[in-house]
């Protein structure tokens, strides 16, 4: 089978080719999976570099989400059968052709679910609901993200509102305020424009804002932290800018924040099955209405990997770019 492979650790876009590599063969509890799409994250990218909490050993595969067929089944595999399609957010791997999988992680895709929004499904609406149900916000409250228009802040977004909870984006750009709200995404402030924190008093009317999701770093972290009011929470979710957070401590004091971290795996792995499957019913739900979307940017096969990271890291982006064997 061909598989997408790297032998050192540097920039994806450099190091990344595709190989032929012998076809796996699922153990007991094991499926073998045929791939149909997987999405490129970030934290795929941030793994192939070497700086992500997951470090493979060398030479390595890559990426970690994908929708596909059960090819194959394992000793004592029950509830899944050949041919059905199935999605994987947390094995490593699925840039291939083939991968295999413990059955117990794998979800069956509903009918209503398309490939290319199933191939999306898992990663990162989960860590999105997963993120509202750490933060425990009640119906009318308010809370403030940066990265508004990154995968996971439109769909914060997109679940807050359906639960009733308001939600204010921080961008860079005008221009991502206008893509947000083409999408049926408001409440939206660019922190180009030099009034920007009074845009967002403008937005809430006072209101107090009790959580901040940060997934930029450095002095954006302080920005989110600068506006919520006292006993706020500030969850860093991501790092774009660098692992530095430029925090003040005045804020951290007066305001007596809490600052706090947060790790999808780490959150998915110890969470019960009995939340974890409330929280799927959800998303099936919501991405089932429309109520939450998984736009796809562009579609690319194996052997033009690198330009599909190119294509990924490109700014103002919109939806997820794919794989295709």
């Amino acid at each position: 089978m061909r598989a997408i492979i790297h032998h050192t650790f540097a920039e994806p876009e450099t190091v990344l080719n595709v190989e032929d590599r012998p076809l796996p063969k699922p153990i007991a509890g094991e499926v073998r999976v045929k791939t149909i799409l997987s999405p490129i994250h970030n934290h795929d990218l941030w793994t192939v570099r070497g700086t992500y909490g997951f470090v493979p050993e060398l030479p390595a595969r890559a990426g970690t989400e994908a929708v596909g067929t059960v090819d194959a089944l394992g000793d004592g595999v029950e509830g899944l059968r050949i041919g059905q399609r199935v999605v994987t957010g947390g094995t490593f791997g699925v840039w291939a052709e083939y991968f295999t999988a413990k059955a117990a992680g794998l979800i069956p895709v509903p009918d209503a679910l398309s490939n290319e929004a199933a191939a999306q499904f898992v990663s990162m609406p989960f860590s999105a609901i997963s993120l509202l149900h750490t933060l425990s916000l009640e119906k009318d409250q308010w809370m403030l993200q940066n990265a508004a228009n990154g995968a996971v802040g439109r769909m914060v977004a997109q679940l807050a509102s359906a639960r009733g909870i308001h939600v204010v984006g921080l961008v860079r750009r005008q221009e991502a305020v206008d893509q947000l709200r083409d999408q049926g995404i408001m409440n939206v402030v660019s922190t180009s424009d030099v009034a920007w924190r009074d845009n967002v008093a403008a937005i809430t009317n006072g209101a107090p804002i009790v959580a901040g999701v940060d997934s930029v770093g450095g002095s954006s972290a302080g920005d989110v932290l600068s506006l919520l009011a006292t006993n706020g929470t500030l969850v860093v979710f991501g790092a774009m800018d660098g692992s530095i957070l430029e925090l003040s401590s005045g804020d951290l004091i007066f305001k007596q924040a809490t600052v706090k971290g947060f790790w999808g795996s780490t959150v998915s792995r110890e969470m019960d099955a009995a939340t974890k499957g409330e929280l799927f019913s959800e998303l099936t739900e919501r991405v089932s209405s429309g109520e939450v979307t998984l736009p796809v940017s562009a579609t690319y096969g194996f052997d033009d990997v690198r330009d599909a990271v190119q294509a990924s890291l490109t700014p103002g982006r919109i939806g997820k770019v794919l794989l295709k064997p």
